[in-house]
């Protein structure tokens, strides 16, 4: 499938991987451990499959909690005893993560070509109110949407129908952009349009469809918008 631009009217966009980057933990994590990335990428990875896992077993938290809980397996894994304290220190971050260079400045370029642009997340709403306050990007957004809200994350088809009902849009009328693969098949499964934001180069998953359109930062989506 082919993008079509035509037939988008509303913009939905992931928060972590997307507009800020989960990486970014790096600098905090730097101060009480030695093997950064490792715990770094097992943290990140951890926390999608808990979401994943919570789906089917019907046992939801809000992703905060279970971004602890995948914080404290990474450390327990390589051997790192921290206390309470320092861990909750270091999950505090994920209120405060640096957002991508093209971040601020792409998505207004978006708003100013008439397109009202949501924030469609996993994460529960008081880490989006931060994540959005932190990037300071308030006023070129319309508003964020919580997987919290129907107790469900990504990539269940039912968040993105309820972002298509929350945003009044139909969902073959909205583009979905997100990093996460995952994210951009669980969208297209849905019936939205995926675009997937590529800003390292790295492989598409080769199991799956082709997303409709890939670009390497949010200036490019406008472009493609544009025709």
């Amino acid at each position: 499938m082919s993008f079509d631009p035509t037939a988008v009217d509303t913009i939905t966009v992931d928060s972590y991987g997307t507009l800020v980057d989960p990486h970014s933990v790096e600098a905090t994590l730097e101060a009480h451990v030695d093997e950064i990335r490792p715990i770094s990428t097992l943290w990140r990875s951890r926390s999608i499959m808990y979401t994943m896992v919570g789906n089917f077993v019907d046992d939801y938290q809000p992703f905060y909690e279970m971004n602890r809980d995948a914080l404290r397996f990474a450390l327990e894994s390589h051997g790192v005893d921290l206390t309470s304290e320092t861990i909750e220190e270091i999950l505090s971050t994920y209120h405060d993560l640096d957002p991508f260079d093209d971040v601020r400045d792409g998505l207004e370029t978006l708003t100013d070509a008439g397109y009202d642009v949501y924030v469609l997340s996993n994460g529960n709403p008081e880490m989006l109110e931060s994540m959005v306050e932190s990037a300071a990007i308030e006023d070129v957004i319309a508003d964020t949407i919580s997987a919290h809200e129907i107790r469900t994350f990504k990539p269940d088809a039912d968040i993105y129908r309820h972002a298509a009902a929350r945003t009044g849009t139909p969902i073959e009328s909205i583009a979905h952009v997100a990093g996460p693969t995952f994210d951009v098949r669980g969208a297209m499964h849905a019936g939205m349009q995926g675009v997937w934001i590529n800003r390292d180069n790295g492989p598409w998953d080769p199991s799956a469809t082709e997303p409709d359109l890939t670009v390497e930062t949010f200036f490019d989506l406008t472009d493609e918008l544009a025709g």
